[in-house]
């Protein structure tokens, strides 16, 4: 007799997992910051020092970082902040310039950015309580889709932006397909839509400056299923819970 499914639900996730991927979870942090935390003896268990990320682990009972317990993990939250320009996607900054952090509202719980967006870039930026949810968002295999509104100076044409379709390699880093379009032009100035899967530092910039065009304005305008839509900047938005759940079913990772 087959399994109903939510037995099937509570098997699986009764199955041993990583400790890495078990604290990014719970929100902690991500993955990588959990190995080094690791490296750094921070976390243990049951009061001894763990010693690889792999450690396998059923829960997080007898977890501590930083010698506090780690709390089960919250469901998965996930908000929409429309950036500013002239703010870093960092938690803090050596040279005191401001962060997303600084224009977040009090009161919200510890959020994690998915991806990054330049300091002169603006637009959507998904913020999540979730490591994995986090990871899975970000990864290329996902194949979550990110929309970019540019406003270029120079020349090109729609023949060239075509071309980006089957990818670019730039001083010696491949970038892949990109699904750009001339939404309209005045002049030398345009407004150039750009739609891909990854999220490789400063690709959008890098590719249009590569163009030979300059970029006086780079606007995220969607991620995945969402969209900025009049949301105002410097404003937060939270995603409805039934909307992370399935989203979260739609994702490879």
């Amino acid at each position: 007799m087959s399994k109903p499914p939510s037995a099937i639900i509570r098997a699986r996730h009764s199955e041993p997992q990583r400790i890495a991927k078990l604290l990014a979870r719970a929100g902690i942090a991500s993955r990588r910051e959990v190995e080094r935390m690791i490296a750094d003896r921070r976390i243990a268990i049951d009061g001894k020092p763990v010693e690889t990320p792999a450690t396998l682990l059923n829960s997080l009972k007898g977890v501590t970082v930083d010698d506090k317990p780690v709390k089960p993990p919250a469901p998965a939250r996930l908000f929409i902040f429309h950036k500013p320009p002239g703010v870093l996607t960092a938690a803090n900054d050596p040279k005191g310039r401001p962060t997303i952090y600084n224009r977040l509202p009090d009161g919200l719980p510890r959020l994690m950015p998915v991806g990054r967006l330049d300091m002169n870039t603006e637009g959507l930026l998904l913020l999540t309580t979730d490591g994995e949810l986090k990871r899975a968002l970000e990864l290329p295999s996902s194949g979550v889709e990110r929309v970019y509104r540019a406003r270029v100076f120079g020349e090109v044409s729609q023949a060239q932006l075509e071309e980006l379709i089957h990818g670019i390699e730039i001083e010696g880093i491949r970038y892949g397909s990109i699904d750009a379009n001339m939404e309209r032009r005045t002049g030398r100035n345009a407004w150039v839509e750009m739609k891909l899967t990854e999220g490789k530092n400063r690709e959008v910039r890098r590719v249009l400056e590569f163009l030979g065009l300059e970029v006086s304005r780079l606007i995220r305008v969607a991620y995945g299923p969402f969209e900025l839509a009049d949301l105002p900047q410097g404003k937060i938005w939270e995603v409805p819970r039934e909307e992370v759940i399935r989203l979260r079913a739609t994702l490879k990772a």
